[in-house]
């Protein structure tokens, strides 16, 4: 108990498994899966939070053994932290098994609630936020239109993209990874150190929100 209280406490991506971990089984028991999926849904969590323990007792022996940079002492940490990255692929593959024929139906229902919008539309859509984008950068005086500042336009227009794809497709699937992209790219610009995470999380919103916003007047004009 010391040793996962431990890791609780200095490892930040322990607490994030323990976060993902709850959400996922207080999901899977408000969707009422079978106790053979809760128990699939179980062990792969219960995997993802011993391989992060074996990861954390690693690093600490490494450290113990070799304060000073070494080249093996990165390759041990490296591989541990590999591990804990298999597992999580392991876990995720699991959970979209188990639970996307319980959450995909519910999905599709709510994106049919909002019909196909046209394709005018959508490029308008898409043109609104990059010239929003623009608009906010000139008038904030941070970054350019195509580099740093708030808001994110990378975010802003990735995310405008994934909205009008989900619309559009009115499939769970597609519209899934449609999002999984534009936090792809959104995460891109936290890691080259870009934008900070209020900007794109700022421009994430803006690219979501204009989107949605464009195209239900669009399809209520048309209507």
């Amino acid at each position: 108990m010391a040793g996962i209280i431990h890791a609780a406490r200095t490892e930040k991506h322990m607490r994030n498994h323990f976060i993902s971990a709850g959400v996922v089984l207080l999901v899977a028991l408000f969707l009422k899966v079978n106790p053979l999926e809760f128990a699939l849904l179980a062990l792969s969590i219960l995997f993802v939070l011993f391989a992060e323990l074996i990861n954390t007792a690693v690093e600490a022996v490494v450290d113990l053994v070799s304060p000073g940079y070494n080249h093996l002492a990165k390759i041990a940490k490296d591989t541990a932290a590999g591990a804990v990255l298999v597992a999580a692929c392991g876990a995720a593959i699991m959970g979209y098994l188990i639970l996307a024929k319980y959450i995909l139906p519910l999905y599709g229902e709510v994106l049919a609630m909002f019909g196909a919008p046209s394709d005018i539309g959508t490029m308008v859509s898409i043109l609104i936020v990059t010239i929003v984008v623009i608009m906010l950068k000139g008038m904030l005086g941070k970054g350019s239109p195509l580099h740093g500042g708030a808001p994110s336009g990378h975010a802003a227009i990735a995310f405008s993209i994934a909205t009008a794809a989900s619309l559009n497709s009115r499939d769970p699937l597609t519209s899934l990874l449609s999002v999984a992209l534009a936090l792809m790219v959104s995460h891109s610009r936290l890691f080259m150190r870009i934008h900070t995470m209020g900007e794109v999380v700022a421009g994430s919103c803006l690219g979501a929100g204009l989107t949605f916003i464009v195209l239900y007047v669009f399809k209520f004009l048309g209507s």
